[in-house]
């Protein structure tokens, strides 16, 4: 029977071999580690991200609800206003010899037509005069159009009603008179005979 002592793996080159695989393990091991820690933080991000994105809709939805809510009631108090500017534009023109009772009447209600537009417009309800600028569909509603030769087509005339805004949403369109291309022949003509005398109302194609 040998004597001599059995071989082994415990020689340098099996050592280093056995030391390289248990590195290779660990480094392994890391590497999964390492990629679930990445994916444990990217979720965490989308996560607080998308916790950010709710809390900022919620605090902009509560902002919108509080600002429009009053939006109805605005609606009937922008009506008010205007029936109270059509009142004003119902009196006669001012005259030199009209009695002071009616000069002091029309002067106050115009004073009370001033606190209350401004009255309005502290609480975010703005009237708009759209006369003279261009039509815009967003803002506007059309009414009717008249030929012009004085203003380039599209150009609002005339405000039957103003547009009134509601912390800058619209609350309501202006109802107006628009601009279009006059006719060749009649600037032609109108060109070559005398002004007509001028009408109290607009001559306007619906």
């Amino acid at each position: 029977m040998s004597t001599e002592p059995e071989q082994t793996s415990e020689t340098p080159e099996g050592l280093m071999q056995a030391a390289a695989g248990r590195i290779a393990e660990q480094d392994s091991r890391l590497a999964e580690l390492e990629a679930e820690r990445d994916d444990f933080r990217d979720r965490w991000m989308r996560s607080e991200a998308e916790m950010a994105n709710v809390r900022s809709r919620a605090k902009r939805e509560v902002e919108e609800t509080r600002q429009y809510a009053v939006q109805k009631f605005a609606r009937d108090v922008v009506e008010a206003a205007e029936n109270l500017r059509r009142g004003l534009d119902s009196l006669p023109a001012p005259k030199p010899d009209e009695a002071a009772i009616v000069t002091k009447m029309r002067e106050g209600f115009e004073g009370i037509e001033r606190s209350f537009v401004s009255l309005l417009e502290r609480n975010g309800i703005v009237k708009n005069d759209p006369t003279g600028a261009l039509f815009d569909a967003n803002l506007h509603q059309a009414m009717a159009e008249q030929p012009s030769n004085d203003h380039p087509p599209g150009t609002v005339l005339q405000a039957w009603s103003q547009g009134w805004t509601l912390n800058g949403r619209l609350l309501r369109p202006a109802m107006v008179v628009v601009a279009k291309a006059g006719d060749a022949a009649t600037t032609a003509t109108a060109a070559a005979s005398p002004a007509p005398p001028p009408r109290s109302g607009l001559d306007t194609t619906v």
